[in-house]
């Protein structure tokens, strides 16, 4: 192939995993909009209560290390897949790196949305934070496509 194939085939992959990222992030925004349409008094801040409850204390601080867990994890699975991706030349596989870590990112915010849904958790935001963190460090880059590809289009 030649040098203008290459540059749309990976132009191509890095503008679709642009776009599955931005939907990512944006469905963690769509679970705070569900939230305050279902469960609006979770948005009713006092911060004199305490950070965990005394009735589900434990319960919130494990899902709390589960979300950060999982976002730890998905940085590793992503980094493992797109050295996979470079050694192979499987451009497609930078988009798997992507597409897994932004899941696992989003975890965490589902777990908030769980927080606040099931047990009125008012810190429930903290989920959230972890996971769009989570999901912006995953944010695609283009040299990764590229190093993937290289070979593979000479």
């Amino acid at each position: 192939m030649n040098q203008e194939n290459k540059s749309v085939s990976v132009e191509a992959f890095y503008k679709t995993s642009m776009l599955l990222w931005l939907a990512l992030l944006i469905s963690q925004l769509i679970f705070v909009v569900v939230l305050f349409v279902a469960k609006p008094e979770v948005f009713k801040f006092d911060f004199a209560k305490p950070l965990l409850p005394a009735d589900n204390g434990m319960f919130i601080t494990i899902l709390f290390f589960v979300a950060v867990m999982n976002v730890i994890i998905s940085v590793v699975l992503r980094s493992t897949f797109i050295n996979k991706a470079i050694n192979s030349q499987k451009i497609l596989l930078v988009q798997t790196a992507m597409i897994v870590g932004c899941a696992l990112a989003e975890s965490a915010s589902i777990l908030g949305f769980v927080s606040a849904f099931v047990f009125s958790y008012q810190y429930f935001f903290l989920f959230f934070i972890v996971g769009i963190s989570g999901t912006l460090i995953h944010f695609p880059q283009r040299k990764n496509f590229i190093n993937a590809s290289f070979k593979q289009f000479q």
